[in-house]
């Protein structure tokens, strides 16, 4: 078993040395047993749990969810359901913040769009903004 010191873990995982303590701290990761200088002693497991928990973050899984999956991926032999729920719900969030964003992309193409380019007295942007009546987005 090959020992990395929490530098090259970080380095090689792209997860900050305080994040990868956080980590340990909420239990995402086990505290990994230490030199007799103190410090910490990583193994390729940890790394690569390291790579799945930065995966699953930058694709927005919230702790909780990433604590469970986990979970299932160390028990291997278990039915996908869980994990299946958990994707789907994520992208279910996705959907919607795609739905949300491109009604404001409209909203504000329309501010814009209105603009007379004259003076801030005939500024739609300014009478939108002032008026939330006139916004079309819901929020």
């Amino acid at each position: 078993m090959r020992v990395l010191p929490i530098g090259e873990v970080a380095r090689r995982s792209g997860v900050k040395v305080p994040t990868i303590r956080y980590y340990e701290g909420i239990g995402l990761l086990p505290v990994p047993p230490r030199s007799d200088g103190n410090r910490r002693q990583y193994d390729e497991a940890d790394l690569r749990r390291l790579t799945f928990i930065r995966h699953a973050r930058e694709l927005g899984f919230e702790i909780e969810a990433i604590r469970t999956l986990l979970t299932l991926q160390d028990d291997r032999d278990q039915s996908c359901a869980a994990a299946d729920a958990i994707a789907g719900a994520r992208l279910a969030e996705v959907e919607q913040r795609i739905a949300s964003l491109t009604a404001l992309k409209a909203e504000l193409q329309r501010m814009v769009e209105g603009c007379a380019h004259g003076r801030v007295a005939e500024c739609r942007v300014i009478e939108i903004l002032a008026d939330h009546g006139q916004c079309r987005h819901h929020h």
